[in-house]
């Protein structure tokens, strides 16, 4: 996301905090809760140049958003506890669930004391080969290698390019313009691309994975906390829509066994890489439902309402945003306000291109 989009999403939501409009419409679009999603938490002050910021919040805004939701009477559940939770005909208070991806260290380091201060469940999705220290974060490589490089020379699709990286500004228009072409790109291609602009930039990332994710013995302790589950995210985190079926199937099955074998306790829950409509779709959330996991969440925007009974395989969360660190916008989102006026733009979209 841009700074101007940025920008001009703070400024819809906060006129919707602040008018009180959310809160009277907020009745027929807020469902019945919802599943945050988070990446990293740690208290570090945002360089000039880190545009995967959006993936990080610091250690007192997840504090704030607990206490928010608790004193606004959302009840927190786990992740085992929403099927039922959905399935029943009683309509109790909303939910709350917390979830996180990746399995980052300074999650055990920073978010889970305060999640168990106020005895808050909380959900784990790991991709198994993160914590053998040989995942390929290239997300994070690529912003590494465009931070120290003062150009970077990559071949695209529509052939070879330069791109000055001498500012911050240029900094992040090479980051974007490259984010995302590689999004759309299979994905070993795509990672070849980072791999080679990181060599010619100088960055070694040959040990990013082991510094930033737990290893298995850290998950191991970690797990042992009643109030953490710990779900599966595939092995390599890769866009599961961009591979075959029996890759995508491998993928999803052999990161449950796996985490299984290391844990000791059954894995239940599943995490769709990336998770949009691009990344997970209809035949990711068949094999989901085939290979018996209780639920499986996307990272489409929304909240939960009582009709994801019937679709407990494609759940979507709200994001707590590196961006949108605070609680006004929190609200706004609460509301569902902000996604039924997206849903219905996509949908009219959708009936003019038709």
């Amino acid at each position: 996301m841009g700074r101007r989009t940025t920008t001009l999403l703070k400024a819809g939501l906060s006129a919707l905090h602040f008018s009180g409009a959310s809160g009277l419409v907020s009745p027929l679009t807020r469902g019945v809760g919802v599943v945050f999603m988070m990446h990293r938490v740690s208290p570090e002050p945002v360089q000039a140049f880190e545009p995967n910021r959006i993936l990080r919040v610091t250690p007192q805004f997840l504090e704030d958003v607990v206490r928010h939701v608790i004193e606004r009477g959302f009840e927190v559940i786990s992740m085992g506890e929403l099927p039922a939770r959905l399935s029943s005909d009683v309509r109790a208070r909303p939910f709350a669930c917390f979830t996180f991806d990746d399995g980052y260290r300074d999650n055990a380091e920073y978010a889970f004391p305060i999640l168990r201060r106020y005895r808050v469940p909380h959900t784990l999705y790991v991709p198994t080969d993160y914590p053998d220290g040989r995942g390929d974060l290239w997300w994070l490589v690529l912003e590494a290698a465009i931070r120290q490089a003062d150009r970077i020379a990559v071949l695209l699709h529509n052939g070879p390019h330069v791109l000055s990286c001498r500012t911050v500004a240029e900094k992040e228009r090479a980051f974007h313009t490259l984010y995302w072409h590689l999004r759309g790109l299979p994905e070993e291609r795509a990672r070849e691309i980072v791999a080679g602009i990181a060599r010619d930039s100088g960055f070694d990332s040959s040990t990013l994975c082991a510094d930033l994710i737990m290893n298995w013995d850290e998950l191991r302790v970690a797990a042992k906390d009643p109030l953490l589950t710990i779900g599966a995210h595939t092995c390599r985190h890769l866009a599961l829509s961009r591979i075959s079926y029996s890759e995508a199937r491998g993928e999803m099955a052999q990161s449950r066994r796996r985490i299984e074998a290391e844990l000791g306790r059954p894995c239940q829950h599943f995490s769709y890489p990336y998770g949009c409509d691009k990344a997970a779709g209809a035949r990711e959330f068949a094999l989901a439902q085939e290979l018996g996991f209780e639920t499986a969440v996307t990272t489409r925007k929304g909240l939960v309402h009582a009709s994801h009974a019937a679709s407990l395989n494609a759940i979507p969360r709200l994001s707590l945003n590196g961006d949108f660190q605070d609680l006004r916008y929190v609200d706004a989102m609460l509301s569902g306000v902000p996604f039924s006026m997206w849903n219905t733009l996509r949908r009219a979209a959708g009936a003019e291109v038709g």
